[in-house]
């Protein structure tokens, strides 16, 4: 049967570590495992860091660059080196690519996201695997994945994935870092977030890289949520993608959670940043999270951040904790006029109509 199959390759496997130069062998073996894939009949999508890092060694220099401006000159340069050397890798395999530069802007706004998909759609259907990273010439901080673990799992959202692979420095994950406790535990199976609590993640691990497994677990707490597979593996070793496919306990693999969401719901889930928080009472709090109903104003307690209507807020119980997200009828300086008032007040106080709504159900989507 046919899967949809996000691969995500980070720096620390591409490279060499000492001097930051391709590892083309591992290279060579990923592309022809992803070309084995598609030649089986499956989606293939890759998501693939290294543009800084390949930059870095193309222009001699020792260390990763400090600000945007450099950051962004040196991906310039490395990006055509790696999507260089992917096209004649995937050409030797007769596999076509294309090249996909996102930034989160391109996830927030609906109608780019909208684009997104659709052209995801038509590359897969054509046969294409679709290469992709930051837009990190472009990309600012406020717009900024911030790694490609998040970038690779939002994919996977967007695209309706089966698996995601994060490819990685390290056989799996392990209750402590591997390299500085030899003692510490392996972790083969994970079937609820939960289990995670007492793991210590460590920092990253490369300095060509920005990630590190702290990263990962988020990116599998993203890809599980929307119902995506995710396995944490040795990137230098490609081959062991086949055989997980296969049923080989490999790595770490992450359960998916059922799929609650539709496109639009996932977009909100992930595609979205949320620029304010509700805290809302008990009443509020029930009516949304066992009832379905829609955020009144009458249950909101208190206003936090800086946004505008239809914007993303986060709405939470009284305790601060959070319970959904979803777009937001008002802005902050109208809600903070509104809340805790009864839904016929609104147009009295405000001066003019509007919604009876604060954030309507249609537009929500509760925590997993």
């Amino acid at each position: 049967m046919s899967q949809t199959v996000v691969v995500k390759i980070g720096t620390s496997s591409l490279t060499q570590p000492e001097t930051g130069q391709l590892a083309l062998s591992t290279i060579a073996a990923l592309v022809e495992v992803l070309s084995t894939l598609r030649q089986q009949g499956n989606r293939v999508v890759l998501v693939s860091s290294g543009a800084i890092g390949v930059g870095c060694a193309r222009l001699g220099l020792t260390d990763r660059p400090k600000t945007i401006a450099l950051k962004q000159a040196v991906a310039a340069v490395g990006q055509g080196r790696l999507m260089r050397i992917y096209d004649d890798f995937f050409t030797a395999m007769q596999q076509p690519i294309a090249q996909v530069l996102l930034t989160r802007g391109d996830l927030v706004e609906r109608s780019r996201y909208v684009n997104v998909y659709r052209t995801f759609q038509e590359l897969l259907q054509l046969g294409v695997v679709p290469i992709v990273n930051e837009n990190d010439t472009v990309a600012v901080d406020e717009l900024k994945f911030g790694d490609n673990d998040t970038l690779s799992a939002l994919v996977a959202s967007l695209v309706d994935a089966d698996w995601l692979f994060l490819l990685t420095d390290v056989d799996r994950l392990y209750s402590e870092d591997p390299r500085s406790n030899p003692d510490a535990q392996p972790i083969a199976l994970v079937q609820n977030m939960k289990q995670l609590a007492d793991v210590q993640t460590g920092k990253p691990g490369s300095r060509w890289g920005t990630g590190g497994m702290v990263t990962k677990i988020a990116a599998a707490q993203i890809a599980t949520g929307a119902g995506v597979r995710t396995v944490i593996m040795q990137g230098k070793s490609p081959l062991n993608l086949l055989k997980i496919l296969a049923g080989d306990a490999i790595g770490t693999q992450f359960e998916p959670q059922p799929r609650p969401f539709n496109a639009r719901q996932r977009w909100i889930a992930h595609g979205l940043i949320s620029t304010g928080k509700l805290l809302l009472d008990e009443g509020a709090v029930e009516a949304i999270c066992k009832a379905g109903k829609s955020l009144l104003a009458a249950g909101i307690l208190h206003v936090e951040g800086e946004f505008e209507s239809h914007d993303a807020v986060t709405l939470c119980d009284r305790a601060g904790h959070e319970i959904a997200k979803g777009l937001v009828n008002y802005s902050r300086e109208e809600l903070q006029k509104i809340q805790g008032h009864h839904s016929e007040k609104i147009s009295e106080i405000l001066g003019y109509l509007g919604a009876d709504t604060i954030v309507h159900r249609d537009n929500l989507v509760l925590n997993q």
